[in-house]
Order: structure tokens, then C-alpha cells, then sequence
């Protein structure tokens, strides 16, 4: 019987936080092993940060619902519903959603999202 040529997500992984965001990860290093590229689902509160981060991963970012902020090498860039944006390997940035209501977006990275090449810096 030979491999099957799809795989079909039905139980993203949900990553554990501690701070309000939802992360369901389709795609990837904790779901599927995909070590080649990430997809994830992603919504975050009203008010929500995250630290800079330096990652070694080109990351695509699709706006669903809502805007959050993103600061690329100190430019501030505003993202909304309808709008995507890529952000190349060795960027500083920092994502936040400093609105007063919750925003949704899918998340691609290339390779995939790894804890260890994302190199968030210290709050």
C-alpha cells in the first residue's frame, strides 16, 4: 500500500500560553513533525504583547479579523483584516495587539516555527 499524498488536520495542536492568545498549530514542529514550514491559527486579546524577537524563520502573517501592531527593525507597520505581510529571517520584531478588541490571523513560517530559532529577547 503506498503513503498517502495528504494530510488532512483535524486536531491542531494548541500551544500551552500564559498570557490570553490562542495558538492552534496545524502544521509543524509539535503537530506534524514538519520541520519545513508552520501554519497557524492564531487570535489574540485586546491589549495583548509579545517581546522583540530576532527569528531565524521567514514568517508570513494573514489578517483575518481585527489589526495588531508589528515593529520590523524599529519601523512601526499596521496590519489589518484583508492585509498580509512577510517578514524575512534575521528581522527584529516584536508583534502586539494594542487595539481595544481581539484580533485573528494565520501565521506561516518557513522553516517552521522553532522555540529555539525564534530568539525572543528578555522583557
Amino acid at each position: 500500500m503506498s503513503e498517502k499524498k495528504y494530510i488532512k488536520q483535524t486536531k491542531p495542536f494548541r500551544v500551552p500560553t500564559t498570557d490570553g492568545k490562542l495558538i492552534e498549530e496545524h502544521f509543524g514542529h509539535a503537530s506534524t513533525r514538519t520541520s519545513g514550514f508552520s501554519v497557524a491559527h492564531m487570535v489574540a486579546p485586546a491589549n495583548w504583547s509579545e517581546p522583540h524577537q530576532n527569528p531565524e524563520f521567514d514568517e508570513i502573517t494573514i489578517m483575518v479579523k481585527g489589526s495588531k501592531l508589528i515593529e520590523i527593525d524599529g519601523e512601526a507597520v499596521e496590519l489589518k483584516a484583508g492585509e498580509t505581510i512577510l517578514i524575512k529571517a534575521g528581522a527584529r520584531v516584536r508583534y502586539s495587539n494594542p487595539f481595544d478588541q481581539e484580533t485573528e490571523y494565520w501565521s506561516v513560517c518557513i522553516p517552521a516555527f522553532d522555540i529555539n530559532t525564534v530568539n525572543r529577547e528578555e522583557e
